[in-house]
């Protein structure tokens, strides 16, 4: 993201609006020591972002890898044992995920391959970060117009990519508490689901990637990548990535927690002679633990990429009132957005590994079907 539009380009309609552009070095109504100070500043923080990013991501991969292969051995076990053990009445009535503890693997699963693709999705985005500090030290754009495609468009292919897999997590955790008897979540399923996500962010970053290009401003050494949209385009693109990106997956969310706080708000509150008669395991009302974590997760992303998208919006619809703010400001506000953005996929790994690790407690059920593998001797 780069607001030197500020610095009279050849036209004011190649905003670029991706965070990992910068100013030119030679800004002349910046300090020279100011500039470089704060330049290294946010170099230094943004190094520490990523460092700290990638090695809490990689940490999430190589934990799911581990509890994948965990829950494989542990699933064939069960399979031999259950085959020798009698099914519960309270199993039999049931076509639930959640309330088999063996039919609750494919839900579980299916949720690790979501945190899965969003670490990946926080890994691309944190990996052009050395590219960003060398080239914020640097005058113009170094890595060429290739890389200037391919890096650039990361952000929005990732940021895409990672809100639309939450919007999957929370469509399938509505369907899970709403309509636990047919919900039904496999890992074919759920690589499905994945895919639609990133095959979208990558239509929707398509045409940053198609028009970014390299620029020589007047006046100024070296190159800036920008993309190459007039006024009207890239008010209509950037609107349309603001309601892709903040404003739709916003009121789907919201809409579907809304209606999952008021049926937890129901189980809660209605009487145990209601909950439809009697049976041999009566429906538990839903714990909003996961829901709580993937919320949080959701509310992350747009507390970091809200500010970001104000930003950019702002020089399309308030032209004027960008020109009053002094470039000094606006490279300030500038870098700090970049590092909300950065930030996010470093404060997520916190989240993932909370959330598997519900997800890990609440499959310890599976040992007390062990111990029914014990104590049933007489049908073995």
């Amino acid at each position: 993201m780069d607001l030197s539009s500020s610095l009279p380009p050849p036209s004011p309609f190649t905003l670029p609006i991706i965070p990992n552009s910068s100013l030119p070095s030679s800004s002349p109504t910046i300090s020279p020591s100011l500039s470089l100070a704060s330049r290294a500043l946010f170099c230094a923080l943004l190094s520490l972002l990523a460092l700290l990013g990638i090695t809490g991501n990689l940490y999430t991969l190589v934990l799911l890898l581990r509890r994948r292969r965990s829950r494989r051995r542990r699933r064939s076990g069960l399979t031999c044992c259950l085959m020798r053990v009698p099914v519960l009445s309270c199993m039999a009535n049931s076509s639930s995920p959640s309330s088999s503890p063996i039919s609750s693997s494919p839900s579980t699963s299916c949720l690790h391959l979501q945190v899965l693709s969003l670490a990946l999705a926080d890994l691309l985005y944190l990996f052009t970060a050395p590219f960003i500090v060398y080239d914020s030290l640097t005058s113009g754009w170094t890595f060429g117009e290739l890389g200037c495609r391919l890096l650039l468009s990361l952000d929005l292919l990732t940021m895409h990519a990672s809100i639309f897999t939450l919007t999957a997590m929370s469509l399938d955790r509505f369907r899970a508490v709403a309509h636990p008897l047919h919900t039904s979540s496999s890992n074919s399923s759920g690589l499905l689901r994945i895919g639609l996500a990133w095959g979208l962010a990558v239509a929707l970053s398509l045409p940053m990637m198609i028009t970014l290009h390299l620029e020589a401003y007047e006046g100024q050494e070296g190159q800036l990548c920008v993309p190459a949209l007039d006024e009207q385009s890239s008010k209509t693109y950037m609107s349309v990535l603001f309601c892709t990106s903040i404003l739709g997956p916003g009121v789907a969310i919201g809409a579907l927690y809304a209606t999952l706080g008021r049926l937890y708000w129901v189980s809660q509150t209605r009487p145990a002679w209601a909950s439809g008669g009697s049976t041999a395991c009566p429906p538990r009302p839903p714990k909003p633990k996961v829901l709580l974590l993937i919320l949080g997760i959701v509310l992350a992303f747009w507390a970091c990429f809200l500010p970001f998208w104000i930003w950019q919006l702002l020089p399309l619809y308030q032209p004027e009132m960008v020109r009053t703010i002094p470039v000094g400001t606006q490279v300030t506000v500038n870098r700090i957005v970049t590092g909300l953005t950065y930030g996010n996929s470093c404060v997520n790994p916190f989240f993932y590994t909370l959330l598997t690790g519900k997800q890990k407690r609440s499959r310890q059920t599976p040992t007390s079907v062990n111990q029914l593998c014990r104590k049933s001797s007489p049908l073995q």
